[in-house]
């Protein structure tokens, strides 16, 4: 039996001394064939994986042994935590761990969006001297929008004010007297108000049925055509074709996508146009994000192997029952 299959690409000195003591196997393509995968978690007692693996009811159940499944990462829409609850499943993940690079990224594309820098970089590395084509914005004094205001919406809100801009938020979870919101003198609104008042929309919500394609056709409608979204939280929140539609009939005026509804996405319109920046779901990749998201992940794993309650639980099993329902 195996103690640990890593099936993505985890690695750094915590990895290194979790494979001092216990066995590790480290199969970092092994996400892309779910066949293969279903095989190896026959005996394996924990799994460690990023957001492609996906860990399934159908996945659970050829997994006798298993004891953990550990996310590297804060978001958990590729695995299914109820039934992993039902299976007597802990399931570890890293909640907080990546949340400035987030920010930061997010701060990164409002920057180069508003001051459109890939552009006035991609054409004077090409010999362009042309100062009064990439005329920008300003951010000081604009008004940015922030669905979502978890830690990293907070965060994003955080730094944007530092730059003099006001903040709206929406976030249904959240009541008028929330901490946040006076400590970012943020107002809190509806969802169409945001979209209609702000100049740039931040996206920081999880996927869920509840935010699958929630901004559409209509929402891009209801916003300034100035007005710039940028998404870095999961690419299925956006309806895409949507999106592209808006931007080339000039209903908004441009969009920052770190993130895709799928991954590595098809070519598609978004890659052509001039009003849009893309990146490769990155937000979280800095040394130092990935060096305590790792460090969190392979603690927990260690210590649900070791018969130990781990630090960052996103679920609370019971007793696991000998067939899963």
């Amino acid at each position: 039996m195996r103690d640990i299959l890593i099936s993505e690409n985890i690695t750094g000195a915590a990895v290194d001394r979790l494979a001092a003591r216990f066995d590790v196997l480290y199969l970092p393509e092994l996400w892309k064939d779910p066949e293969a995968l279903a095989e190896h978690m026959r005996d394996v007692r924990a799994l460690m994986v990023r957001n492609q693996t996906r860990v399934t009811r159908e996945l659970l159940c050829t997994s006798p042994e298993l004891l953990v499944v550990s996310r590297a990462g804060a978001g958990l829409d590729n695995i299914d935590v109820e039934a992993a609850t039902e299976a007597g499943v802990l399931v570890t993940y890293a909640p907080d761990q990546n949340s400035i690079s987030a920010a930061e990224h997010t701060l990164a594309l409002l920057l180069a969006l508003m001051r459109r820098i890939p552009a006035a970089d991609g054409d004077t590395k090409a010999g362009g001297w042309n100062r009064k084509r990439f005329f920008g914005h300003e951010i000081y004094g604009k008004t940015l929008g922030i669905i979502g205001l978890g830690k990293i919406g907070y965060l994003t809100a955080a730094r944007a004010q530092a730059f003099g801009m006001k903040i709206l938020a929406w976030d249904p979870q959240l009541s008028r007297d929330n901490v946040y919101l006076a400590q970012l003198n943020a107002e809190l609104v509806g969802l169409d108000e945001l979209l209609s008042r702000a100049d740039v929309v931040s996206c920081h919500v999880p996927s869920n049925p509840q935010t699958a394609g929630m901004l559409n056709r209509q929402h891009f409608a209801t916003m300034k055509p100035t007005a710039c979204i940028i998404n870095t939280s999961r690419g299925e929140i956006i309806n895409e074709a949507d999106l592209v539609d808006a931007l080339k009939s000039g209903k908004i005026a441009g969009a920052a996508l770190d993130v895709r509804a799928n991954e590595p996405p098809s070519k598609s319109e978004l890659e052509s146009l001039p009003n849009v920046i893309l990146t490769p779901h990155i937000a979280a990749f800095t040394d130092e994000a990935q060096e305590r998201v790792t460090s969190a992940v392979c603690e927990d794993v260690a210590r649900v192997l070791e018969g130990k309650s781990p630090q960052y639980p996103a679920n609370r099993p019971g007793t696991r029952p000998t067939v899963l329902a």
